[in-house]
């Protein structure tokens, strides 16, 4: 007796090949959906992401399938609209994965449109625990709505219905959350490195903050001479950073915010 694929056939068209089509496409897979497709305007990074996911590699739009279930734009930001302009998919699903951008940008490829955000930071080569990202999802019909929901569900336990404003506030608090505090530690390492000081010395203290404010609140977390006034730690702090004016000011900027919270 022959043995059934757990492959769930609905057919997925993955249009991109970076951070987040690359990861959200091995999801995908990896919980038994079916990537027919990847498209990239780059015949060779399509070909990479497409061996990765046993799909099809395409690099020209007009190779792309009329009839597939789901199609899903993972693209930077600006390039979304002008991939939508080019696909002309009547009522078939067409989804993008940005955090910031409309639904209305994918208006030109199909009248059953929607969002498929993944809330986390993704990079190729860093596997994620899918199953506790939120996936935040917008869907402007409800036949879209419910295929989403089924898709969605098979990645993420996280799935959320928000509409494009509450997104891009969700955005600008992320941005605020992740790229921000990462820009910190990109900081934090380079005036180590003057000394050859190692930044690993850090990485208990960054765990603990992080965890601290999960735990007991942003607010309540925050510490440091900003927070309790130390006015001559502020200016020993201000000296130390003199021959660099962006960390500077920076530096000043940051503290008058906790100070005025």
């Amino acid at each position: 007796m022959q043995k059934k694929s757990s492959v769930t056939y609905f057919r997925i068209i993955l249009l991109g090949s970076g951070n987040v089509a690359t990861q959200l496409g091995l999801a995908l897979r990896q919980n038994g959906l079916h990537i027919a497709q990847v498209y990239s305007p780059h015949s060779k990074n399509a070909k990479a992401l497409a061996s990765q996911l046993k799909a099809r590699p395409v690099s020209a739009i007009n190779k792309i399938e009329k009839n597939a279930d789901l199609y899903i734009i993972a693209v930077k930001d600006d390039a979304i609209a002008m991939l939508a302009s080019k696909l002309k998919l009547k009522d078939r699903l067409v989804v993008h994965t940005s955090g910031s951008v409309g639904i209305d940008a994918l208006k030109p490829a199909s009248e059953n449109i929607g969002v498929l955000w993944p809330l986390q930071t993704l990079s190729v080569k860093r596997p994620i625990t899918w199953r506790k990202t939120p996936l935040c999802l917008e869907a402007n019909t409800k036949a879209g709505k419910s295929l989403l929901e089924k898709i969605a569900r098979k990645v993420s336990n996280e799935v959320v219905w928000i509409n494009t404003e509450e997104r891009r506030l969700l955005h600008l608090a992320a941005v605020f959350a992740s790229n921000f505090s990462n820009q910190m530690y990109v900081i934090a390492e380079k005036l180590l490195k003057k000394k050859k000081i190692p930044f690993t010395l850090l990485h208990p203290l960054i765990l603990e903050t992080a965890l601290k404010s999960l735990d007991i609140g942003p607010v309540a977390a925050q510490t440091g001479p900003a927070s309790r006034k130390d006015t001559k730690t502020l200016k020993k702090h201000l000296k130390m950073l003199s021959d660099d004016k962006n960390f500077r000011q920076l530096y000043l900027s940051i503290s008058k915010s906790i100070r005025e919270k």
